[in-house]
């Protein structure tokens, strides 16, 4: 007998719904080529210019035989959606479910909905050849440390990740390299860690190192050795080693303990 509850709203059942999101995603998302991400506020109004730049951008990126991928709803992601709608290339939204309702933009030729943010996530990076991230808030900012994560501990094979926008996000930049780095004597990152990203006010830059990176890239997977290809996991990050396990010291019993002080 099921009892009143809704078994739906059981942990077990979420697997399921989980399962769901990834397989829709895995089948559409394999279909629409090359790819960029692009991220930024939604509350960026159609007046302000970076709106206009990130629909410039995606047009340009389209023109160089990409798609785009965005979060689906208003802002900046309506811009690059819209760029990429300007010149009939591929526009993609993942759409997502919130507490206060997003709304979705008109501008998508292919659109999928989410309900869980890390399954919605796994899409902006798997299906992506590079990040470019306009002025936004928490959701930017967790985009673009998530790349940086991934980037850093080698789950990710190292792909472009662009801030646009040196006036918004300089002062991060700063932050990460007095900071965080050894300026400072706090040593969190390496040197090397601040090269793994770019922080840029040209449009035309942001497509040259997307198109020179993913010509790299088609050459690194002609070249059926290289390792990290033959290490992929089914979700597209690379699987590695397995933890060292700690090695942990016996108890002693309190007898020995004893004898040992007395020695």
């Amino acid at each position: 007998m099921v009892d009143n509850e809704d078994f739906t709203n059981q942990d077990t059942w979420r697997v399921f719904r989980i399962m769901s999101e990834f397989v829709d995603g895995f089948e559409t998302m394999n279909r629409i080529g090359p790819a960029v991400s692009v991220f930024g506020s939604a509350r960026t109004p159609t007046s302000d210019p970076y709106y206009k730049k990130a629909r410039k951008l995606a047009s340009m990126l389209c023109d160089a035989g990409f798609a785009i991928i965005t979060g689906g709803g208003p802002g900046m992601m309506e811009a690059a959606n819209r760029g990429a709608y300007d010149v009939g290339g591929t526009s993609v939204g993942l759409n997502i479910t919130l507490p206060h309702e997003q709304i979705t933009n008109e501008y998508q030729s292919i659109s999928l909905d989410f309900r869980y943010f890390f399954a919605r996530l796994v899409m902006f990076v798997k299906y992506a050849s590079a990040f470019v991230c306009f002025p936004g808030g928490f959701g930017t900012l967790h985009e673009f440390f998530n790349s940086m994560t991934l980037i850093q501990t080698g789950k990710a094979d190292p792909f472009p990740v662009i801030l646009y926008g040196k006036s918004y996000w300089g002062g991060l930049q700063t932050w990460i390299e007095e900071t965080m780095m050894h300026r400072r004597s706090y040593n969190k990152i390496d040197a090397d860690d601040m090269n793994r990203f770019y922080v840029t006010d040209s449009l035309t830059d942001i497509v040259k190192i997307i198109v020179e990176s993913h010509a790299l890239d088609k050459i690194r997977l002609a070249n059926k050795g290289h390792k990290s290809y033959l290490m992929e996991s089914g979700e597209g990050t690379l699987a590695g080693h397995p933890p060292i396990p700690i090695v942990r010291r016996k108890k002693q019993s309190k007898a020995k303990s004893k004898a040992r002080k007395k020695r």
